[in-house]
């Protein structure tokens, strides 16, 4: 937050610096402005007097508007009016008493209106102080309500991605859960055992991660080799992944598990399809500012119809997801593409922004 900001939001400190520098503000264009009338330091003390009087006068000025803001418009009105012509009154008074007593040395005028003068620059002044006042006040109220508003945002914001993020494990979970159970069925028990060892290890790792946080890619290729031994536990030789991920990427941040829900579709509509198994590719380049991540498949394939694919055929929670993740940590600085992979499969093509976490930068 800007220093501005943040001395406006301490009303406090705000006020005590605002009042004490505007008054001194007050003497010194005063001062300068009469210079050519007097040079002697008497009127220069005259001048600190008066400006010290407005200081300790406006002060209850405070309290009372402050009580004012919660009256009526009417009565805050006519009670602003009221302690505003009151103030002025005092200061006017004091004004004279230390110009007649002390400057003029007991002289008086006979001329009854530069009494009056006198009150009306008085009232102009602490209507100038009143302005400055309720200006400032209403300044904070809008700051106040800005930070309100761009707080909620943030929450919602934050609320919304950690729905989409922890949205993957009970659709992940369950999908594991019922091949051990297949598993469990026809007595396979070392196989269910082994799965169940690799789920605990995954999930520890998927539960561990802050959803809002991004994660070093190297990060998320680990997490991908925990979901994929828990696949090959299933599919042995069937399954087979070829990873083509350069060094200067694996320092990049990403969306935690951004990447496990294209390979859980890869291995739903084309692994499990393939009497021999099949092959996902997973790559991960740099192209000028940007992190190209790819995941394809030599599966049969799709109907892709602009660049969506149908729900039968892996359009469902998971893609949908992580369009929607994309889109809320990248607002539009991103792509999320769908296309045939040739001669045969799926590919799917994400970019987002190259960004390497501080800790990395420091080594």
């Amino acid at each position: 937050m800007p220093n501005w900001e943040t001395l406006v939001d301490s009303r406090e400190r705000l006020f005590w610096t605002l009042q004490t520098a505007g008054w001194a503000g007050f003497a010194i264009i005063y001062y300068i402005g009469s210079f050519l009338h007097d040079m002697r330091s008497i009127w220069l003390f005259v001048i600190i007097l008066n400006a010290y009087a407005g200081w300790l006068l406006t002060i209850p000025l405070r309290y009372i508007y402050r009580k004012a803001l919660t009256l009526k418009p009417l009565q805050m009105l006519a009670l602003v009016g009221i302690s505003l012509y009151i103030t002025a009154l005092l200061w006017a008074m004091v004004k004279n008493v230390n110009y007649w007593e002390i400057y003029k040395k007991g002289y008086r005028p006979e001329e009854w209106y530069m009494y009056f003068t006198n009150t009306v620059n008085s009232i102009i002044m602490i209507g100038c102080w009143t302005g400055a006042y309720f200006g400032i006040k209403n300044y904070q109220m809008l700051l106040k309500e800005k930070q309100n508003v761009l707080k909620a945002s943030s929450m919602a914001h934050q609320a919304h991605i950690k729905m989409l993020r922890y949205q993957l494990n009970p659709h992940f979970l369950f999908n594991t859960l019922n091949a051990i159970s297949t598993l469990i069925l026809i007595k396979d028990n070392q196989t269910a055992g082994a799965m169940v060892n690799r789920l605990s290890d995954f999930l520890r790792y998927s539960l561990d991660k802050d959803p809002i946080r991004k994660v070093p890619l190297i990060q998320e290729i680990q997490a991908l080799e925990l979901y994929l031994e828990i696949e090959k536990v299933r599919f042995e030789e069937r399954l087979s992944v070829n990873w083509d991920v350069d060094e200067q990427t694996t320092k990049a941040l990403v969306p935690s598990l951004i990447l496990q829900p294209l390979i859980e579709n890869s291995i739903k509509y084309a692994i499990s399809k393939m009497e021999g198994g099949g092959q996902i590719n997973i790559s991960a380049k740099t192209f000028g500012r940007d992190l190209m991540l790819n995941v394809s498949d030599n599966g049969p394939g799709a109907d892709i119809t602009d660049g969506q694919l149908p729900l039968s055929k892996g359009g469902g929670v998971g893609l949908v997801n992580i369009r929607e993740r994309l889109d809320a940590l990248y607002k539009g600085n991103y792509s999320f593409d769908i296309s045939h992979n040739y001669p045969s499969g799926i590919k799917i093509n994400i970019r987002i922004p190259f960004e390497i976490s501080e800790s990395y930068i420091e080594d």
